[in-house]
């Protein structure tokens, strides 16, 4: 039997595929896919021994959303409604990995049970598409668990991201520059939310929602100080003091029904993380 991963040529597809590999669980070969919003796009693959579908396949960046927010909305929502229509008439189940959707939160940590106000079209295309999962759930009977990460970092990453913009910075420049010192994330590295990802492929519940995190939030400002300890280096921080659009100062995961129902935990601390992508982009420089 053999697993679908889309997005298998991103961020955490490259690492998903690869964890795949390394356990003997085989992936279908995606070179060939093309546009997921295509009605054929899953034509040209070879299906025959499909057991499970990983949808990852999504435009992802924030702050593109607002410049372009109908392409957000036709790969999310139309891409993931092909791969729901794929896993019905193969009677198999999916794994989507969706994306923060809880907006401003009322209180931390945020548990899945929290409000929904997804407050930018990224996550509003991640909301409808989950909107859909559950209906194809509902009245098909398409087994579905999603995954809700909250800020994946790790090796590998777009340096348009955050902590390797930083850590970038951090080794090659004369100093660092952020748009926002202030806002707190929970962060997860990106092995835990691969293994996250395959706990979920793996389990018999037949509908569930997970957060994904780790149940601490750090500043901007924190995962400098701590970035330039590992390196050791002192350099100047400069912040252009640039709030997003509808800007989140804080969130933190409450990941318990993920490791009660799972038994998935986290193994990464941030500072093992960025140690790890530290030692990674030092000898690409």
């Amino acid at each position: 039997m053999s697993v679908l991963v889309t997005g298998a040529n991103g961020f955490i597809g490259k690492n998903l595929v690869e964890y795949l590999g390394e356990n003997g669980i085989e992936t279908v070969d995606t070179e060939s896919l093309g546009d997921i919003t295509d009605d054929e796009c899953f034509d040209k693959l070879d299906l025959s021994n499909l057991s499970c579908c990983i949808h990852l396949a999504a435009k992802v960046f924030v702050p593109d959303s607002w410049k372009d927010p109908s392409t957000f909305y036709k790969t999310n929502l139309i891409g993931t409604l092909n791969v729901l229509e794929l896993c019905r008439r193969k009677q198999i189940g999916l794994v989507f990995v969706s994306a923060y959707v809880y907006g401003i939160p009322e209180e931390l940590p945020i548990s899945e049970e929290s409000q929904i106000v997804a407050n930018n079209p990224y996550g509003h295309s991640k909301l409808l598409a989950e909107q859909l999962c559950e209906f194809y759930y509902n009245n098909f009977g398409v087994k579905v668990s999603i995954i809700r990460p909250f800020n994946v970092y790790g090796v590998g990453q777009n340096e348009k991201f955050l902590v390797p913009h930083i850590i970038n910075q951090a080794l090659s420049h004369e100093f660092i520059e952020v748009m926002d010192l202030a806002p707190k994330r929970d962060y997860i590295y990106i092995d835990d939310l691969v293994k996250a990802i395959v706990s979920a492929m793996n389990s018999d519940i037949k509908f569930a929602i997970y957060n994904a995190g780790n149940g601490k939030s750090y500043s901007v400002k924190e995962i400098i100080d701590i970035v330039q300890g590992i390196v050791g280096s002192s350099k100047e921080v400069r912040s252009k003091n640039c709030s997003r659009e509808n800007e989140v100062v804080n969130v933190v995961a409450d990941c318990q029904k993920i490791k009660t129902e799972l038994n998935w935990m986290p193994e990464y601390t941030l500072v093992s993380g960025l140690t790890k992508m530290i030692e990674d982009m030092k000898t690409k420089i």
